[in-house]
Order: structure tokens, then C-alpha cells, then sequence
């Protein structure tokens, strides 16, 4: 947590700043090809300006201070009123090529903008925003090509009264980042239309969803599969029939299997109706028929899927009781069934295994621990994070890098998802509609929604070694719509969902949507 101590500030300001200018000439004269004082650990607590860099605009908002991330001090940013500061360091005699920011940073948030950006390197400047965490440290990171053998590392405030950002533990070394997936599950869509549901641009004309959402820059969509639902919606015949639009969008297909007729969750994996009563050798059986006959039929109509999903958040396992975490050797059976039955159809389909525990460090090394002890295939890792409730964003950073090193896989975002509103459109309660369920820092509107979305892409950009895939935002499409509610076995179930859209009350895309266009 920062903890400004402005007096002592004060009077430590002449003696460290006379100390920097004599013990530390050159860093401060002239620009340099690699960063200097990265870890602003040169002067100590207390310096208005660090050695090595350089301030603009309100420059007694930028300082130096005990409490770093990695050695003893740190860079923070703040001021009892309105500020507006950078902090910067220009780097010159570059080699050119790909070049990556790293830094560590943390923010109580509330600015205008909070950001690190690589400039006039010569090309677009790269930026990257300062997720809000006000105690656990988080590292960001910043890619650019570097075509002008210089480029300057800028870090940025435009702040209100009492804002601050702590950063601390930068490098830039060779290497570039990025994301590739950025989705959306749009299983909501086919039934919404049915039922009279209309999309509109931003602009307000009446278009198509899938084409407003890929000209938004989104790449890949999720389509859950129930094996006998109610309403008949997300069974096999309507995934074919959405996969072609996706497809022929451009987009990639990610196929989630509940192996259920209804929603698969935490709480719930019942098996489904057809299945009742099989013995668990049956199951394993109708597990791997299913998921086989499925995706047969999408490669046979030319939409062969680029990543399957075996089970949906399977925290307790899948097909209770017989697929229960409580019995791993027959989950481990019930899930080799469903990655065998994948590949046998496309060796390339990348098979994902999903739990609902993006901020559950221990939780997830425990389910994945045991899924390797008992052989467990797969290609990837997905895990649901809603920041509302699966733990802090700093949480979220920690379970998704140790999951991608303890297993060496890739790892993304299989579901998260805020809210641009708190009330409800129709008659059934929002299931975030208070303003104690968000998280600090993100409110209910358009530009929180969209920067939540991009602050947990860039911890998804941010796993090392490029691991991180990107982010599925959940349920793009499912705006209220009479008929198309929650219980596929009622048709006059509300949803509780309108609100964490990227559709308005209005049915027009909503600004959020940039998010796809993240890096």
C-alpha cells in the first residue's frame, strides 16, 4: 500500500538531490543504449528527480521512495491535488529490432490515465496501462520495434487529487509480446435472433453480430455444446449451423463440451439424460462418441474447430458422480476419452482443460497436479477469471504464471466478462448489481468494462516465455431478449447478464468492445 510521506519528503529533497547531480553526472547528461537505474535503487528514498531519468510537467508529483518491489525503492507518481507528470528516459544508439518493456507497477486507480509507453521509436508509440492494485505488485510489459536506433521509455500519470502509481524493476531487453486470442463466447447468439433479438453498430444500424463484432478485432469465438438440451439450442445441429458463420467471418472456433444438457459449472455437472444410469466403462464410452460426432460433423462441413474444451470449469470434475474429483483415476479416463476422440478427428485441434479458478493459486496447482499424476492429456490450460469473484488481479497474475511454468503450457483466459451497468433491463436481478460487488478501481460503465478488459489481457500478455494466449470474453450477445433467460427448460426464465454485454439497453455496439484490439 503507498503511504505518501510528504514532510519527510521535503527535507530529504536538497541533500539527495545534491547527491545525484555530484556522484552522477553523466547518467542524468546524456541518453544512453541501455536503461539506467531501472530499479531506481541509485539515490535512495526521497528524489525529486532518479538518476537517469527525466521529468515533465508536474514534476514534483514524480519521486522516489522506500518500499520497492524487488530492492529498497521504488518510482511513484502523486500528489494531494490534480497532476499531470512523466517520467522518462531516452535511449539512444540502439540496435534496431523487436524490443520488450518490462515493469512492475501498482495503482490505486482513479486517473485519467495511468500508463507506460514506448515513444518515438519510429513507429506508432506502444503503451501499456497501469492495471489497478493497490497491494500486490503486478508486472505489465511493452513491446515495440525499434526501426530509428532510439526510443524513449515514458511513464505516465494524469491524475486527480490523491492518485498514486508505484512502479518499480524496469527492463528493456530484445523480445517482443503479444496476445492471439481475442474472443468472445457467443453461445447466446442463435437463440437471442430466434426469439426477435437485434444488434446494431455503434453507429446504430442494424447489422449482423458476428460481423459487428470481428470488424470490433475480434478473432475467435467459443460455442458451448449440450448434448440433448430442452429448447434445442446448443446442441450439435445449432453449433453447426453458428460455426459456419464464424467461420466464414474469418474467425477461429473454440468448442466448449459441457457433457451435460444443461450448464456445467462448479456447482453442477449433471450427466446428461441419455447417459443416466451408464456404467462409468459406458460413459468413458459416450464421452468419447459424443465429442467425436460433434466435431466429425464440423470438419465434414469445412469448420474443423481450433480448440476443444473437454468439460466446462470442472473444478469437481465432470459427469457426477462417476467423473468426481473424488474418484481422479475415472475423471482421468472420462478426460483422455474426450482429448483421444479430439484428435482422432484433427491431431492439430488444441485441447484445453477449464476451471473456474483464475485467482486460486493453490486450488489450481492441486487440480492440475492431480491431473498429471493420473495421465491426464492436454494441450492447454483455460481458467474463468471474474474479478468480482475469483480473487485479485494480482491473484489472477500469480496463478496464471505458475500455471503456465509448473506444466509448460500454454495458458488464457477461457471466460471473464464486467459490467458496463448495475440495473436490469428486463424483470430478472442482475447477478452483479451492486456497486460492493465490483472491484475497486473498475466502475459499472462502458470505459470499466473496457478497462477491465484490457488490464487482464495485458497480465495475460505478460506471462513469460509467451505463454499467454489471450482472453474469451463471456456471453458478447446474450442481451435481454423475452425467451431467450437462463433455464433452457423455461422459456419465461429472465437473464441476469444484459448488463455485462458488449450490446447497450439500445442494442448498439458499446465502445468496450475496443478491448479487441488489444495487443
Amino acid at each position: 500500500m503507498f503511504h505518501p510521506r510528504r514532510t519527510l519528503r521535503a527535507l530529504l529533497l536538497p541533500l539527495a538531490a545534491g547527491l545525484a547531480l555530484t556522484t552522477l553526472p553523466a547518467q542524468t547528461a546524456s541518453a544512453a543504449g541501455t536503461l539506467t537505474n531501472g530499479g531506481f535503487e541509485s539515490d535512495g528514498a526521497g528524489v525529486a528527480t532518479p538518476a537517469g531519468w527525466s521529468e515533465y510537467g508536474s514534476t514534483a508529483a514524480s519521486f522516489t521512495e522506500s518500499g520497492g518491489h524487488g530492492g529498497s525503492h521504488r518510482l511513484s507518481h502523486y500528489a494531494s491535488s490534480a497532476y499531470k507528470v512523466e517520467t522518462y528516459q531516452y535511449l539512444s544508439g540502439l540496435t534496431n529490432g523487436n524490443y520488450k518493456l518490462t515493469a512492475w507497477v501498482r495503482s490505486g486507480g482513479g486517473q485519467n490515465s495511468a500508463y507506460i509507453a514506448l515513444k518515438n521509436c519510429g513507429g506508432a508509440e506502444q503503451r501499456t496501462d497501469l492495471p489497478v492494485s493497490a497491494s500486490g505488485w503486478i508486472r505489465i510489459v511493452v513491446p515495440v520495434n525499434v526501426t530509428n536506433n532510439q526510443c524513449t521509455i515514458s511513464i505516465n500519470s494524469d491524475a486527480n487529487a490523491g492518485n498514486w502509481i508505484n512502479v518499480d524493476d524496469l527492463t528493456f531487453a530484445s523480445g517482443t509480446s503479444g496476445t492471439s486470442i481475442h474472443g468472445a463466447d457467443i453461445s447466446s447468439l442463435a437463440k437471442s435472433e430466434a426469439k426477435g433479438g437485434v444488434y446494431r453498430t455503434s453507429s446504430g444500424t442494424t447489422g449482423d453480430a458476428v460481423t459487428i463484432l470481428k470488424n470490433a478485432g475480434m478473432n475467435y469465438a467459443r460455442l458451448k455444446v449440450w448434448v440433448n438440451p430442452a429448447d434445442g439450442y446448443n446442441n450439435k445441429t445449432r453449433v453447426l449451423a453458428m460455426a459456419k458463420r464464424i467461420k466464414a467471418a474469418g474467425m477461429k472456433l473454440l468448442v466448449d463440451f459441457h457433457y451435460s444438457d444443461t450448464w456445467a459449472d462448479p456447482g453442477a455437472q449433471s450427466k446428461p439424460a441419455a447417459w443416466a444410469g451408464h456404467s462409468y466403462s459406458q460413459l468413458r464410452t459416450d464421452v468419447y462418441n459424443h465429442t467425436y460426432d460433434v466435431l466429425n460433423a464440423l470438419k465434414a462441413q469445412g469448420t474443423t474447430p481450433d480448440m476443444v474444451q473437454v468439460g466446462n470449469e470442472i473444478n469437481g470434475g465432470m459427469l457426477w458422480n462417476e467423473g468426481s474429483t473424488n474418484n481422479w483415476s475415472q475423471l482421468a479416463g472420462l478426460l483422455n476419452s474426450g482429448y483421444d476422440a479430439v484428435k482422432a478427428v484433427n491431431s492439430s485441434t488444441t485441447v484445453a482443460l477449464h476451471l473456474a479458478k483464475g485467482g486460486d493459486l493453490s486450488g489450481t496447482r492441486w487440480w492440475f497436479d492431480s491431473a498429471v499424476a493420473n495421465g491426464v492429456k492436454f494441450d492447454a490450460i483455460g481458467l474463468s477469471y471474474y474479478g468480482y469473484w475469483h480473487g485479485s488481479l494480482y491473484d489472477f497474475q500469480t496463478t496464471l504464471d505458475d500455471a503456465a511454468s509448473r506444466y509448460g503450457k500454454p495458458v488464457f483466459v477461457a471466460e471473464t466478462a464486467y459490467p458496463f451497468r448495475l440495473d436490469s433491463e428486463d424483470s430478472h436481478e442482475e447477478i452483479i448489481n451492486t456497486t460492493g460487488e465490483l472491484v475497486s478501481g473498475y466502475p459499472a460503465n462502458t470505459a470499466g468494462q473496457r478497462r477491465w478488459m484490457n488490464d487482464v489481457t495485458s497480465i495475460v500478455e505478460a506471462v513469460p516465455g509467451g505463454r499467454g494466449l489471450g482472453v474469451f470474453y463471456w456471453e458478447a450477445t446474450w442481451t435481454a431478449v423475452t425467451g431467450n433467460g437462463w433455464d433452457p427448460t423455461d422459456a419465461s426464465s429472465g437473464n441476469g447478464w444484459e448488463n455485462q454485454a458488449l450490446f447497450g439497453y439500445d442494442d448498439t455496439a458499446l465502445s468496450s468492445m475496443a478491448w479487441f484490439r488489444h495487443r
